[in-house]
């Protein structure tokens, strides 16, 4: 499926209590302990911010719960890429006092959005190890990839999305205006993704905004597996939460414009 850019404007209201909603989060543990997968308000908005915590992972929508503040996004995004990351779909009840907001519901603030019963992420944490979903290795693949694009070649993010069935992965802004990338991942022993077949049909539907397209293969490895010359027909898993090695050679210019 072909994803179009958003450009959804997020109200200086709602950022306000998005602000407020992640702050009182962090505030709920110490510094590294919850790993932020979702911290801007950068589009799309599947949800308004996610996170992982142990072997647990977390995706919030941020509401109002007076209804006056509307926040960007389809309100089911969220569940949906819960349910492909095998996580918790949140909803995170705000209300304003003057103007400052809080959290509607004592503790984290988070209920869970099938049951309505509140979250305490800290209580979830188990041992037990959880296999990576496809969805979460691809969404770990354009993690790469954007970081590459922001801190390696400098660029200015557009966009960025990590649900696999969509094309492209991430806008950004070149030298001339809009570029985009698309993004594959492959587990280890496989060692190289291959470019989509319908290709030409992803670079039509991006045309409108641009015809200057990128492709990126990550190769992602259990880090006591290797990248090395040996051939192996078999790898370790992909734990949730657990070190990871990529092999990522930087973005392929395409030439279907």
């Amino acid at each position: 499926m072909m994803y179009d850019i958003e450009m959804q404007d997020v109200t200086e209201e709602f950022s306000r209590c998005w602000q407020a909603a992640g702050t009182h989060l962090q505030a709920r543990v110490q510094d590294g302990a919850l790993c932020w997968l979702k911290a801007t308000l950068t589009p799309p908005f599947l949800e308004h911010l996610s996170f992982r915590m142990g072997n647990q992972l977390y995706f919030i929508r941020v509401e109002d719960m007076d209804g006056n503040v509307e926040g960007p996004g389809n309100a089911s995004g969220f569940r949906v890429i819960a349910k492909g990351c095998n996580g918790f779909p949140c909803r995170m009840p705000m209300y304003r006092i003057g103007s400052e907001w809080k959290p509607a519901v004592p503790g984290w603030g988070l209920i869970h959005a099938e049951t309505d019963r509140p979250v305490d992420p800290l209580v979830l944490i188990s041992d037990e190890k959880i296999a990576m979903t496809d969805w979460e290795v691809h969404d770990f693949a354009v993690q790469v990839v954007r970081d590459y694009i922001v801190k390696k070649l400098g660029r200015e993010l557009m966009s960025s999305q990590g649900n696999p069935q969509l094309d492209p992965s991430i806008w950004f802004v070149g030298n001339h205006g809009p570029e985009w990338v698309v993004v594959r991942s492959v587990r280890y022993p496989r060692r190289e993704a291959a470019i989509p077949k319908n290709i030409t049909d992803i670079a039509a539907n991006c045309a409108r905004l641009s015809v200057v397209g990128h492709f990126a293969s990550i190769a992602v490895a259990n880090s006591e597996d290797t990248f090395g010359p040996s051939e192996k027909i078999s790898a370790l898993p992909l734990w949730r939460g657990h070190e990871m090695i990529v092999s990522f050679d930087g973005l392929v210019s395409l030439g279907v414009q």
